[in-house]
């Protein structure tokens, strides 16, 4: 049994519409009726007259890192269903509809959406359950969990066709990245990039979208993780449903593998993550996947891809606790340094990054 992963701290980490257990301080605590506001007032009525009920318990069910929100309604006889409110002005529901049918179509699990009123931003859909992989997932279960996982991933890629969603091109990469500069460098921690440390930052850039674009391309998730996975059946016999779809895209194969095993809200030995990465690339291959044959040069690209990520998630983080006033996605910012820093010394084209982060942001910031 290898080492226990290392979980999120903050008591913010929010699981997308999973019911609070009452000892996780990561679940939102479900506010009674009366603390509605006017416009979950407006969606708990919504939702009853397309239920044709006169009556339900109406409550959150989680919040979002966007303007997302979710409430479950749980009719007297026990049958619920999720609720989702994105503000039109704010949100727009269409690519959820559009990539949930993809994935259906490809036979991985989805909340079925069974009505809707886009002008509203109004979603009703089933309920896939009240625990995430987040909620579950440890040491001993995680071999059990992560296999079907890798399955339906599968399944999700194959069915991939260029041209039916966004392109994960050199702008929306360049757009990504810029966020770690001008959130988490220059907002969170009052660095400016200049001089070397610029040019250290550009080359990076140049090299990680380069190699993002020239990996193969298939439909990509882009937050394929614990906390976006739904636990229908205990193991072995588990049931994987996917949450948090609306922002997929077509894009690097290894994008989603390593999303999965380097998680935003806990963190795995080395060790776990290149047997689970062996099992994907494996399995990805006899599925008939555009995968290399060597698997140390997918394991390569997965670093790579997997360092864009890293750098786009310590940016977006800043970002949701200045611009939107929801601070405690930053307890987690370390996790990602510690990913980007880690990567960044075993490969020597990341040497700038290494560099970089050794002058500028080490000095800052405290590692578990």
């Amino acid at each position: 049994m290898g080492l226990a992963p290392a979980r999120c701290k903050c008591p913010g980490a929010l699981l997308p519409y999973a019911a609070s257990r009452p000892t996780d301080p990561r679940l939102p605590v479900t506010a009674p009726a009366t603390a509605l506001d006017d416009r979950a007032l407006v969606a708990r009525d919504w939702a009853l007259a397309a239920l044709s009920l006169t009556d339900a318990a109406f409550a959150p069910a989680s919040a979002d890192a966007s303007f997302r929100r979710y409430f479950r309604v749980t009719a007297a006889d026990g049958r619920s269903w999720i609720v989702m409110d994105a503000p039109p002005a704010r949100e727009d529901c269409r690519p959820f509809l559009k990539v949930g049918a993809l994935l259906d179509a490809a036979g991985v699990t989805v909340p079925q959406v069974l009505a809707q009123d886009l002008e509203q931003g109004f979603l009703l859909l089933s309920d896939l359950g009240r625990q995430t992989y987040l909620d579950v997932i440890d040491d001993a279960n995680a071999d059990a969990l992560f296999a079907p996982a890798i399955e339906a991933l599968i399944r999700w890629q194959r069915a991939s066709q260029p041209g039916v969603l966004p392109d994960y091109d050199a702008p929306l990469l360049a757009r990504e990245l810029a966020l770690f500069p001008d959130w988490y460098l220059a907002r969170h921690l009052g660095i400016t990039l200049a001089g070397a440390d610029l040019d250290d930052w550009n080359t990076v850039c140049e090299r990680l979208i380069a190699r993002a674009l020239a990996q193969p391309k298939v439909y990509v998730h882009r937050d394929y993780m614990p906390r976006n996975l739904m636990l229908g059946a205990p193991p072995p016999a588990v049931r994987v449903g996917v949450l948090d779809h609306q922002d997929a895209v077509y894009g690097p194969i290894a994008y989603d593998p390593i999303c999965l095993f380097k998680d935003a809200f806990l963190s795995w030995p080395e060790a776990r993550v290149d047997g689970w990465l062996r099992q994907y690339h494996a399995a990805g291959r006899a599925a008939g996947l555009p995968l290399a044959a060597d698997y140390a040069a997918f394991r390569r690209d997965a670093g790579w891809i997997g360092v864009q990520r890293h750098l786009k998630v310590l940016g977006i983080f800043a970002r949701i606790n200045y611009r939107d006033g929801k601070p405690k996605y930053l307890a987690d910012t370390p996790r990602f340094v510690r990913y980007v820093i880690d990567a960044a010394r075993r490969d020597p084209e990341l040497a700038p990054l290494a560099g970089l982060f050794e002058r500028r942001v080490l000095p800052q910031v405290a590692l578990a």
